[in-house]
């Protein structure tokens, strides 16, 4: 799953920053291209401008006005400034980091750690463990809603497990599909979304109930997941087809599919397009959401895999 890092980038300037006379606007997209050693900025469906990164970066999270980018073979998480690509801190961490979300403050960072089966709870101004707590096998993404909840995609466990994070504390694990990866919520947060990567499903769960509601097909190898600002559409990447599935949320039918580059993995949505990464086509697919067809491939460094949209705070990060 993780391709073998490029040792020798360890070592080198952790984020160079963004072009002289680039700063990053609202809502601005982020893309990890883990071989690459790069992060993309994108705006407004073009690419604005792109940083270096050390040491292979596998996953990427914003909140209050930082970037987040985590490091699973550097154990190290990686906090830049979203508006010029200025490196503020590495922060050692003790386990393999993947899957990461911030508080949309900026100053708590939720690290999921891959071969350490555990969540970690982070000061993302030091890196100090303030929390743990146990999850189930290979944690891949985690998502945190606006309830202070924490859910975490255990992927060789097939399930979801639910964490009050003031406490750290479980407070459910739901049985998904085979092998869940990615996770999304609505934009009301009353449905968790997940892609399960070996049963080639979508498991739906309720919130409010903590219970799994359906598990619908989407596709070959659904690999990243990302809904609608409206809520009626959950588009799924599929790395085996190379297509993106659109599903009808109310009806938990597909409604589309999309043809994009090879092995999209990471997708979100921002302005009316939905941006895919393509780890073998080292590109993002630009897709309007109003067509449902693609309407841009946008080459980037290789080995993209992870998406992230950062707004800008007008504060100044620390």
């Amino acid at each position: 799953m993780i391709r073998p890092a490029l040792a020798a980038l360890i070592l080198a300037p952790a984020l160079a920053g963004w072009p002289a006379g680039l700063s990053a606007r609202a809502a601005t997209v982020y893309v990890a291209s883990q071989q690459g050693a790069q992060v993309t900025r994108i705006e407004a469906g073009a690419v604005a401008g792109h940083a270096a990164v050390a040491g292979a970066p596998a996953a990427v999270a914003a909140g209050g006005g930082l970037v987040f980018l985590s490091h699973p073979d550097g154990h190290a998480v990686t906090v830049a400034d979203a508006a010029t690509g200025t490196v503020l801190r590495r922060l050692p961490y003790r386990g393999q980091a993947f899957g990461l979300a911030a508080s949309p403050d900026g100053k708590t960072l939720f690290v999921a750690d891959w071969s350490g089966n555990r969540v970690d709870r982070l000061s993302a101004a030091d890196g100090t463990v303030q929390a743990s707590a146990e999850t189930g096998r290979d944690p891949a993404h985690i998502v945190l809603d606006r309830a202070g909840r924490l859910f975490v995609a255990d992927r060789e466990s097939h399930r979801v497990s639910v964490f009050d994070t003031a406490r750290m504390t479980r407070l459910a694990t739901i049985p998904v599909g085979t092998a869940p990866f990615a996770l999304a919520l609505s934009p009301d947060a009353r449905r968790l979304y997940v892609g399960n990567v070996r049963s080639n499903d979508l498991t739906v769960i309720d919130t409010e109930a903590l219970e799994a509601l359906a598990t619908v097909p989407a596709g070959a190898m659904p690999y990243g997941i990302a809904v609608s600002p409206d809520g009626t559409r959950i588009f799924v990447t599929n790395q085996h087809a190379a297509t993106v599935t659109v599903l009808d949320a109310g009806r938990l039918v597909i409604a589309a599919t999309v043809g994009v580059g090879r092995y999209p993995e990471g997708i979100v949505i921002e302005g009316g397009r939905a941006y895919v990464a393509n780890w073998f086509s080292d590109s993002v697919s630009v897709l309007d959401l109003a067509t449902l067809k693609e309407v841009a491939q946008l080459p980037v460094a290789e080995g993209p895999r992870s998406l992230a949209i950062a707004a800008s705070t007008g504060e100044t990060p620390r």
